[in-house]
């Protein structure tokens, strides 16, 4: 079988389906290549906490700022995606509350609080007492944190599940198989070979398979992105109505160096996350993991242990060498890129679609999304600016 199209997007999940849906409304006939559209990979793992402010890291400046942009996008975003899928995403402006449990928590709490101001970012700081006041589960020995307001959450899976019907309303061809090796016309990608033998053609072909997308046999090594994959183990808990309200917003923390977040849903659910390994193409959950999370937020939360554990799951972020996404063009002509994504990759849904929804109908990639253009990983581009 041989189909064609003007866009192919290899690659299912968030980032994949949010491309396709923009691609389609301007209409460019687009299929989506992925044998579980919506339903697996980071989608179904991640948090959704849309957190531009709270997951601030030094030297990120240039991210924080597309960070920010696309957290604007959020509220008309989910609104237009919900009329067109007919179907609730779970978004939440209920705010975040960062928390510390000691003296070395609360002085990087300080640093990270005087980083957002000078950064010109909205955020309070709270007394223990008043962090407890906000969240009267916390635990006794809160020292202080931040409260943030701006920083919302989503919840992925619903968000991939509106998408997925988006797209089939737009028109968007789904093809459940992986693709498996990338077709050339000459010097430019065409298009892609499917694991069931389907032969996609495509005037533009658009790598969105998160942490894979650097696998794709038949392309030559310099157009590859250059992503890696970073595991994270998640749980998710049920909080019965005999303790209900639990949180009333996201809370996180840094626990002994590493990070804990709880993430509260309006249905009852408790997401707590999350671990952070470079192991490769491991995806095990393991005991370990499990145990250091409840632990760390037991700490934070005590009560967290009397509620029912009802998933663990891991999976992989994609990871780039700078940890910031590759958007755009690659250096093979027909071939972009929209990964790498990291710790980012639900807040950066609206933009993303955004953004290569203008490359792929006017070739010109938006000025915000610049510094973000896969190209600056290519050696030869590389030598040329030095």
């Amino acid at each position: 079988m041989s189909e064609t199209y003007d866009v192919l997007v290899i690659g299912g999940g968030l980032i994949g389906l949010v491309t396709a849906w923009r691609a389609a409304q301007r209409g460019l006939r687009t299929a989506v290549a992925d044998p579980a559209p919506g339903g697996a990979g980071a989608t179904v793992v991640a948090a959704g906490m849309l957190a531009a402010v709270t997951e601030l890291h030094y030297g990120e400046q240039a991210l924080l700022a597309l960070n920010l942009a696309s957290a604007r996008r959020y509220p008309d975003f989910t609104a237009e995606l919900e009329e067109a899928s007919g179907q609730d995403t779970g978004y939440r402006a209920c705010g975040t509350l960062a928390v510390a449990l000691d003296a070395d928590d609360r002085a990087h709490l300080r640093e990270l609080h005087a980083l957002q101001q000078r950064s010109g970012l909205d955020s309070e700081w709270l007394s223990g007492r008043e962090c407890r006041r906000l969240e009267p589960m916390l635990a006794p020995g809160v020292q202080g944190g931040l409260r943030v307001d701006g920083d919302h959450q989503t919840d992925p899976r619903r968000l991939a599940g509106a998408l997925l019907t988006a797209c089939e309303r737009a028109g968007v061809a789904f093809h459940r198989a992986g693709a498996v090796r990338a077709l050339l016309a000459g010097d430019r990608a065409a298009g892609a070979e499917l694991a069931d033998g389907t032969r996609i053609s495509a005037g533009r072909t658009v790598l969105a398979a998160g942490s894979g997308s650097g696998r794709l046999a038949g392309l030559p090594e310099e157009a590859l992105p250059p992503v890696r994959p970073v595991k994270g183990q998640i749980l998710r808990l049920r909080v019965p109505d005999a303790y209900a309200p639990f949180l009333s917003r996201t809370v996180r923390a840094v626990v002994r160096g590493g990070h804990v977040y709880l993430v509260p849903r309006e249905n009852g659910e408790l997401v707590l996350g999350a671990t952070s390994e470079e192991l490769g193409w491991d995806t095990t959950v393991t005991a370990g993991g499990v145990y250091e999370l409840l632990r760390d937020a037991h700490e934070l939360v005590p009560g967290i242990t009397e509620l029912p554990l009802v998933e663990t799951r891991a999976a992989l972020r994609p990871g780039s060498p700078d940890n910031a996404p590759m958007l755009g063009p690659t250096v093979l002509p027909g071939l972009l890129a929209a990964t790498g994504h990291h710790r980012n990759g639900v807040l950066l849904t609206p933009l993303t679609g955004d953004v290569m929804a203008e490359v792929l109908t006017t070739g010109r990639l938006p000025d915000e999304a610049v510094p973000f253009s896969p190209r600056r990983f290519a050696p030869a581009l590389q030598e040329q600016s030095a």
